[in-house]
């Protein structure tokens, strides 16, 4: 049986080609797509637009997984989606191409504006963990509803940001990032200030970092060390 098959083959060798042809085609078109997969998916997202009606028809934990793409598509390459049973008031974790974290709280009103707004409880929650237990410089609470009265003044206060029906329409709709829509957003972190160290040291077990919070501690002490002893050392 197997000396058929091999005299078969050598007899019509040009099967072994054409197979062999085939094989590396496929092979070369495979390697093509998923080396041009992470292209299209940018591009996907760069385009990614929504309009006020397919938000409202949306379940809630859908409608912050389009938050998280609409950051991803302004350049978060991180953004992900938390929201759920321990998510301590955050629902997306992202930080902007200028280095700036983002702990947003995502209201879903299924009837728009049309019905209850978001209230001041909602902004407290956000802002007693957004610093404390994700380290954010922007706390934001984004809806396709609205607020009521009260939780301008209080964000205000708080310094935390709000995002309205009438400001999520521009920015799902449009390709203007959401940092260029609303006002008083805090200026980039610079490296090593306190902001950043923060965030080093949350990453640790809030974002994921595998870095040790004591080992990055030494390394800065180490570093400021350095820095001092270099300023005051002997002058000749």
């Amino acid at each position: 049986m197997v000396s058929a098959v091999l005299s078969w083959l050598v007899t019509n060798w040009w099967v072994l080609v054409v197979l062999g042809a085939c094989a590396a085609v496929g092979g070369a078109w495979w390697f093509y797509r998923f080396r041009q997969q992470p292209a299209w998916e940018r591009v996907r997202q760069q385009a990614l637009r929504y309009a006020l009606p397919q938000l409202d028809a949306l379940h809630h934990r859908d409608f912050e997984y389009a938050i998280r793409d609409l950051m991803r598509r302004d350049g978060c390459a991180d953004a992900r989606q938390i929201g759920g049973a321990g998510d301590n008031d955050a629902d997306v974790l992202a930080t902007d191409p200028t280095g700036r974290s983002w702990v947003i709280q995502c209201k879903h009103r299924a009837a728009g504006d049309r019905r209850s707004a978001v209230g001041t409880p909602d902004l407290q929650r956000v802002n007693g963990t957004a610093r404390q237990l994700y380290g954010a410089d922007i706390a934001l609470v984004v809806t396709n509803g609205r607020f009521s009265a009260r939780c301008a003044p209080l964000a205000a206060q708080l310094q935390m940001h709000l995002a309205d029906r009438r400001t999520l329409a521009a920015w799902a709709s449009g390709g203007q990032p959401l940092w260029e829509l609303l006002p008083k957003i805090p200026s980039p972190p610079r490296a090593g200030d306190s902001r950043a160290l923060s965030r080093e040291l949350l990453g640790a077990s809030l974002w994921g970092d595998r870095v040790s919070s004591v080992g990055l501690v030494r390394q800065r002490c180490s570093i400021v060390d350095g820095v001092m002893g270099h300023a005051s050392g002997p002058v000749g």
